[in-house]
């Protein structure tokens, strides 16, 4: 991957995988980057569960993008073992490089080495371009979704 590191994401690393997160229609919305306190939570929980992987790209000494990997041992598919690929973000000066697919390649030799059988992932109905990326990689889109907020 050249200049390209993938790394297990760390505290310092939350105003900028933030900062992605909130950078679309949709994270400008849900996303609070002046109250970094959950954020800060919610890592914590990620990095004490074996089974979650939130993980940065790091180009330059540059954070360039963030994902988050986790691991379902499941009983369904003959006990198959699955993975999902979450919170997908790739800084906007880097969008169309390449690191997207390069990160995606990634995330599925590590869900490879972590024994999975399957790797899913959603994406909103809204990110038409995100769907044909995807579909690129392989992906098919062979669910519909539903979410219930609580």
């Amino acid at each position: 991957m050249g200049d390209l590191d993938i790394r297990t994401a760390v505290a310092e690393d939350i105003p900028a995988i933030v900062g992605m997160l909130a950078d679309d229609p949709l994270g400008a919305q849900r996303e609070a980057p002046d109250d970094l306190a959950p954020y800060l939570g919610a890592l914590e929980r990620i990095s004490a569960d074996p089974n979650q992987h939130l993980v940065v790209a790091v180009r330059g000494g540059r954070l360039v993008g963030t994902l988050q990997l986790t691991v379902i041992p499941g009983l369904s598919r003959r006990g198959a073992t699955r993975s999902i690929i979450e919170g997908v973000r790739i800084h906007a000066d880097e969008r169309g490089s390449g690191l997207g697919t390069l990160f995606i390649e990634w995330a599925i030799d590590e869900s490879r080495r972590q024994g999975c059988q399957l790797v899913q992932l959603t994406s909103d109905a809204s990110r038409i371009d995100a769907h044909r990326f995807y579909e690129r990689l392989g992906f098919t889109a062979s669910h519909v979704g539903f979410k219930l907020e609580i």
